[in-house]
């Protein structure tokens, strides 16, 4: 997103900016059910939209605090339903294994987005698969035997 002309591509950063913002707002959202804690979201996405360099330090904090929560769990936990209000004011019950799937597969499908307003504008998108993510984080899967 970062090689995109903030001036002749606005529109493309402005929609990439609108979809990154509002996967982290979900993102957010469901930190708070899974917690139990409250948020002051109004809506799965903010009206003012936020500048990529805060965007991204937003995204690694809370990427962060999934990585921590995830570490602490135990199958039990993740099997454990978890209650809450949806945005448009209806119950909602997951487990906790659920509710993170739907976040992996909510980010993957809005990633996927913004790599097609990437390519429309003539930037090259990151590879950005799992497998990728797994080869970069744990190197020694690479190794044959």
């Amino acid at each position: 997103m970062r090689t995109l002309d903030a001036q002749a591509q606005a529109e493309q950063l402005h929609a990439a900016l609108r979809i990154l913002n509002h996967t982290f707002v979900v993102d957010r959202i469901f930190a708070a059910h899974l917690t139990g804690a409250r948020h002051d979201y109004a809506a799965t996405n903010t009206d003012a939209t936020p500048g990529l360099d805060e965007l991204q330090s937003a995204v690694a904090r809370s990427d962060r605090w999934y990585l921590d929560y995830v570490a602490g769990l135990t199958p039990a936990d993740l099997a454990q339903h978890v209650s809450f209000t949806f945005m448009d004011g209806l119950a909602g019950r997951m487990s906790r294994e659920e509710i993170l799937a739907h976040l992996i597969t909510h980010g993957g499908y809005h990633r996927g987005a913004i790599g097609r307003i990437l390519l429309q504008a003539s930037v090259q998108p990151p590879r950005d698969t799992y497998t990728v993510f797994l080869h970069r984080t744990q190197p020694e899967r690479r190794s044959v035997g």
